[in-house]
């Protein structure tokens, strides 16, 4: 048996909703070609359209190495102007302060004033309360101090006159070890206002005498030993810079010469 359907056979029956979405790539049934919007490529499917894949970065470590070097150079920098500017200061002390400062020094300028006054010239062997003596009476005629290296005691009452002068005398035991001496004469050798002997009785390897000052050291390799020289040397005279430290007396031995001829001097 036929079914009949209004408008004929023709007409086909109204499609009923089943809920289920046409097809991709289908329109839906009674859509108008061309209407609706465009299906798209499928994402992952190729083609134009797809999503750029964003790069991965990389974090790189930093390069500590010129840094570290950087801050180094940096540090010296500072250590180097700063140090420069400490030795400015320093230096511009009154050689007074700075002889002070030298640890150990005994400044007998301070303790006996009398010992210190200088020009006080005495024939013959003379007690000195002070050993090695710093200050005090002495012999019209003075040890050469041009850079002497004497490989024996001279007399303390021409050294004494050469301290006068600004020289500083530096003393050591005779038992001292021959590269300490060394050491001692390489500081003192052709140098002005400079001069070296042994000296028996010392209570310490080394001693240094300039007028009015002293200090006693262990070894040659001890700074203080320069900063004395530095600092005391032509500073500590009585009698000025131009006070000669040629002319004097060359030859060793405790017992002073006191017929010395020398040019005039104070």
């Amino acid at each position: 048996m036929s079914i009949s359907t209004p408008g004929g056979p023709e007409r086909r029956p109204n499609v009923v909703s089943t809920g289920k979405k046409p097809a991709a790539g289908r329109p839906a049934a009674g859509a108008k070609a061309g209407s609706g919007k465009p299906t798209g490529p499928r994402p992952g499917a190729g083609g134009k359209g797809r999503k750029p894949v964003t790069p991965v970065k990389v974090s790189q470590g930093r390069s500590w190495g010129p840094i570290a070097l950087f801050v180094a150079v940096g540090v010296l920098a500072v250590a180097i102007i700063g140090y420069g500017a400490w030795a400015t200061f320093q230096g511009a002390k009154p050689w007074e302060d700075r002889a002070d400062a030298i640890d150990g020094i005994v400044n007998f300028r301070e303790k006996d004033k009398d010992l210190v006054a200088g020009g006080n010239h005495k024939a013959g062997p003379i007690t000195y309360t002070v050993l090695p003596p710093v200050a005090g009476p002495h012999n019209a005629a003075w040890q050469n101090c041009m850079g002497d290296v004497y490989p024996a005691q001279i007399a303390n009452e021409h050294a004494v006159h050469s301290l006068e002068h600004g020289t500083v005398w530096i003393t050591y035991r005779p038992d001292l070890p021959a590269d300490q001496v060394t050491k001692l004469a390489d500081r003192v050798r052709g140098k002005e206002k400079l001069m070296l002997s042994p000296f028996e009785g010392l209570d310490k390897p080394i001693s240094l005498q300039a007028w009015g000052y002293q200090l006693k050291v262990d070894n040659a390799d001890d700074s203080r030993i320069d900063e004395f020289i530095k600092t005391l040397k032509v500073n500590a005279s009585v009698e000025g810079p131009t006070a000669l430290c040629s002319q004097g007396i060359t030859a060793t031995g405790k017992t002073p010469r006191d017929d010395a001829q020398q040019m005039p001097q104070g």
